[in-house]
Formats: structure tokens, C-alpha cells, sequence
């Protein structure tokens, strides 16, 4: 079964909110009173996005990921923060989140980025393998106000 990575249109919304309610749920948030907001503004990015991919397989989604473009001080050129990725539990396993990094990666390259990153939690356990044959972990430690 092959997988297939495209731009989010708009007649994912179903499949899209499937994915995104998972998403939410692995991490034990509720986003439910903006899901319109979001898809709506990953439908129509602005030049920093939010942008979103999706990997479709059989005709159904099975992965998402959502993405966006800042400027930083540590440098001229912008950086793409990869916000969301998530694959449905039962597909899981099939390349579809490294097939996603590289996806967005490769387009934030092409608008000029010099560098893509991305944060999970500590219990991720699977996606951190993932993460640590992809990517390059830091030593930051997160902080919010």
C-alpha cells in the first residue's frame, strides 16, 4: 500500500477532524471550540502559514501535520516550526510521520528556511524514536507564562 502526501483540501474535513480530535487526545487537550478557525486558515495560509499536509492512503487520511514559518533573531533566515503531527494509531508504523517531515522540511526549504524544528513530550515515547533517527535533539527545556 502506497502512501501518498498532498496539501489539505477542503474536502478532508472529516477525515481531517478524525485525525486532528486524536491528536488532541493523545495529549489530553480540547481545541474543539476552534477546529472551524483552523481548518479554514490551513485551507487559505497566510505567507507564514499555517500550512498543513496530509498523508492519504485508500483514499482516507491517515497522517496531518501542521506547520508555520517565523523570523528569529539568531539569524536572516526564517525558521519553520512543525506545530502538529499526528498518524492514526492503526496505520502507524508505515513511514507516514518521517514521509511528513520530510515533506515539510523540503517545503520550508524551498521558502527560504534554514532550519525546521519540532517539540513533543517526554512519555512520546514512539514518536521519539522517530524523532532521534530524523532529527537532532537539543538540549532546550521548554518553558510557558
Amino acid at each position: 500500500m502506497s502512501i501518498k502526501i498532498r496539501p489539505l483540501i477542503e474536502e478532508d474535513f472529516d477525515d481531517w477532524l478524525r485525525l486532528w480530535r486524536g491528536y488532541q487526545a493523545f495529549y489530553g487537550a480540547d481545541l474543539e471550540s476552534d477546529e472551524k478557525r483552523l481548518f479554514a486558515a490551513l485551507l487559505n495560509p497566510q505567507e507564514d502559514g499555517p500550512f498543513a499536509l496530509v498523508v492519504e492512503q485508500d483514499d482516507r487520511l491517515i497522517a496531518l501535520t501542521h506547520y508555520l514559518l517565523h523570523k528569529t533573531s539568531w539569524g536572516a533566515a526564517p525558521r519553520c516550526y512543525l506545530n502538529d503531527l499526528f498518524t492514526d494509531p492503526d496505520a502507524r508504523g508505515n513511514g507516514a510521520g518521517e514521509a511528513l517531515i520530510h515533506a515539510v522540511a523540503k517545503d520550508a526549504k524551498e521558502r527560504g528556511v534554514d532550519q525546521t524544528y519540532w517539540l513533543t513530550q517526554d512519555f512520546n515515547t514512539t514518536a521519539r524514536k522517530l524523532y532521534d533517527r530524523v532529527g537532532e535533539l537539543t538540549p532546550f527545556i521548554k518553558y510557558k507564562y
